[in-house]
């Protein structure tokens, strides 16, 4: 007898629900989150009959937490199942929109039950690569947190500071590179800008790093702070020069624990067998290499095919027909963070690669607009890592894209293999 588990967690504790095959609920029961709740849950499911041989599928609206770390650890398959569609399944047992957390489970179980074969099980990712993931992934939401602080931050300066704004315009980072921030801190308003001498200025420059045109900096910015512009009364000018230090402590924050993680997750990614594979591509380093990494695993069994993965990175269109419409447009469920870097990558490849510069060119010439040519040309470039990925072997630029004389004829090459009709496949 086939079993399928449900389980709708929440903080403090889980609802568990078993159907059969027939769905019929033969098990519930609600655990908390704790050793003991796990004992309790694995005791339910060897009573209906789990073993080492034929675990029980589980599913469960969640991909992360203790729990989930527990399941994947025993062996099991494990189905994190999107909250709207567990919410669109629900609807199909009832018409009354009657909601609990028990109800739930039993729907999360029946989704197995019924349709198991149209969602994706979690990876069996090493430990490694999953801890490659965890930094990446954090790595990439400092930056995302930098950017956001340092909007609010730029807001708030153009109200009350805007020479400020116009001295860092220019710098690479604008107000969230280090020496804007140090600066800053001696000079929150325009009035406390005022009084800081070229040899203060340059002492704080100093202080932070900066090596380089020392004197001509402290220059331009003393220059800067003098120029008449407009002010914010006294006392509001005041307290908006403590909110920017308030903002400036966060900002400061957001930048070192993206240091830190940046230098962890490299350190990680060059420990891992796929380091040398993923980086011989042209455009990928170390860093966006690793968050390209982390959102595909080290589980080469999780994507059928190269097309497979592409569809998981939104690099392949879709096509949306019905009567005599008919529309190929790009897709817009996928992997965000795997679909951002694979921008970066693309356009990066650009100088990196001849090839890549001319199939991105020849994808303009036939009226693509640039992010249409950049995901065609991903798109290509996943096909290659797909190869390589499971072959084992480094990036071909000879092979990924073949090179073709003035007169059209093809180059010289060796003769035609199953990876270079890999490679170039879209």
């Amino acid at each position: 007898m086939k079993v399928y588990c449900g389980i709708d967690w929440a903080e403090k504790h889980h609802d568990i629900a078993l159907v059969d095959e027939a769905g019929t609920v033969i098990a519930q029961r609600r655990i908390a989150e704790s050793p003991q709740g796990y004992e309790e849950l694995l005791t339910l499911l060897a009573e209906a009959g789990d073993s080492a041989e034929a675990p029980v599928p589980v599913a469960i609206e969640t991909p992360r937490g203790l729990l989930v770390a527990q399941l994947r650890a025993s062996g099991r398959r494990v189905f994190a199942i999107n909250p709207l569609s567990a919410s669109r399944y629900r609807d199909r047992h009832s018409v009354s929109r009657k909601k609990s957390d028990r109800q739930d489970a039993v729907v999360l179980a029946n989704i197995l039950r019924t349709d198991m074969a149209l969602h994706r099980s979690l990876p069996a990712d090493s430990h490694q690569a999953q801890a490659i993931a965890l930094l990446a992934r954090g790595h990439q939401d400092a930056v995302w947190r930098i950017h956001r602080v340092g909007n609010e931050l730029r807001s708030l300066l153009r109200e009350y500071h805007p020479a400020f704004l116009t001295l860092f315009a220019g710098q690479e980072g604008g107000i969230t590179c280090r020496e804007a921030r140090a600066v800053l801190k001696v000079a929150p308003t325009p009035a406390a800008a005022r009084l800081l001498s070229i040899a203060e200025l340059r002492a704080v420059l100093k202080s932070c790093g900066r090596i380089y045109h020392l004197q001509a900096w402290a220059e331009r910015l003393h220059a800067g702070f003098q120029v008449d512009q407009l002010r914010q009364p006294t006392f509001i000018e005041e307290a908006m020069g403590q909110q920017a230090l308030a903002l400036l402590a966060v900002l400061d924050a957001a930048c070192q624990a993206a240091a830190d993680l940046h230098q962890a997750t490299v350190t990680a990614f060059r420990d891992h067998p796929d380091h040398d594979i993923v980086t011989s591509f042209p455009g990928l380093g170390e860093l966006t290499g690793a968050r390209l990494f982390a959102e595909i695993g080290d589980d080469r069994t999780r994507f059928a095919d190269a097309r497979a993965l592409k569809a998981y990175a939104g690099a392949a269109p879709i096509t949306r027909a019905s009567g005599r419409s008919r529309a190929v447009v790009h897709r817009r469920v996928k992997n965000r963070r795997l679909a951002a870097v694979g921008y970066i990558w693309a356009f990066a490849s650009l100088t990196a690669s001849p090839g890549a510069r001319v199939h991105y060119d020849r994808r303009k010439e036939h009226g693509d607009r640039h992010s249409a040519a950049l995901r065609n040309l991903y798109n290509r470039f996943l096909s290659c890592l797909f190869h390589c990925l499971t072959t084992r072997q480094p990036y071909s630029e000879h092979f990924a894209f073949p090179t073709t004389d003035p007169g059209g004829s093809t180059a010289p090459r060796p003769p035609r293999t199953a990876a270079a009709v890999d490679a170039q496949s879209r």
